[in-house]
């Protein structure tokens, strides 16, 4: 019996005629669209410089409140679909500016990704005296600057003809080596993240809050707590951020 022979009753069965097979047939998701999106003349991350370019810089005093408490600005994806949110404050020096620049250069492709950066150059100066100076005599000399970063502020964006999956790598590597705890997101990953945190202080089932204890002064708690306790409703406890706190 040839090959003929065996073909022809499939294609003259007993179904439609011209009916396509459907065995092979595969639901495609839609690929994205790339359309509104447009990379600048520089797609890669700027250099920062070392030292202010300013005559003369001012010794300030190391205060918490430069890292401590919620974010006011940088907080919402503006170019980038993607980006690295600290969830905690810090000091970047140049170091780190330097592994994120060559991170991201060296894993990004130019051609269809880019990034921009979400903090200023390193501008608060930092003084170190000398090993075995004596104590006294002044405040000593400016060591090296540092840029302070709060709680909810986005350190780099990353966007462009890409997917989280292509970018997620490389800045959990950045986020890893960073001198505070920090996580990529994308735009779709920070409102979820902001909407399970209203929806767990809405849906709280715990009546003894933070509230609640402080404004009923239990075990006169209101002498050990500073005004920005009060202020940030215990969920911020000096640098850190206690995300699960209510």
């Amino acid at each position: 019996m040839g090959w003929w022979r065996l073909a022809r009753p499939a294609a003259a069965g007993g179904g439609a005629a011209g009916a396509a097979p459907r065995a092979a047939l595969r639901s495609w998701a839609m690929p994205p669209d790339y359309s509104g999106v447009t990379l600048p003349e520089r797609p890669k991350l700027k250099f920062m410089e070392k030292v202010p370019a300013v005559p003369k810089v001012r010794r300030e005093p190391r205060r918490l409140r430069d890292i401590r408490g919620p974010s006011r600005e940088a907080t919402e994806l503006t170019q980038g679909q993607y980006g690295i949110l600290a969830l905690g404050g810090g000091y970047l020096h140049w170091g780190h500016f330097e592994m994120i620049r060559l991170t991201i250069g060296r894993c990004m492709d130019p051609k269809t990704m880019f990034a921009i950066w979400r903090v200023p150059a390193p501008r608060k100066a930092v003084t170190k005296k000398s090993l075995g100076h004596r104590m006294g005599g002044g405040k000593g000399p400016i060591d090296h600057y540092v840029t302070a970063v709060k709680s909810g502020r986005l350190v780099v964006e990353v966007g462009g003809r890409c997917e989280f999956e292509e970018v997620e790598p490389f800045l959990t590597q950045v986020a890893r080596k960073l001198p505070f705890p920090a996580v990529p997101v994308s735009r779709r990953s920070l409102q979820e993240m902001r909407r399970e945190e209203e929806e767990r202080r809405l849906n709280n089932q715990n009546p003894w809050t933070f509230e609640r204890v402080v404004a009923a002064n239990m075990l006169g708690m209101r002498k050990y707590l500073s005004p920005r306790d009060l202020e940030l409703k215990g969920r911020y406890w000096g640098k850190h951020f206690l995300r699960h706190r209510v």
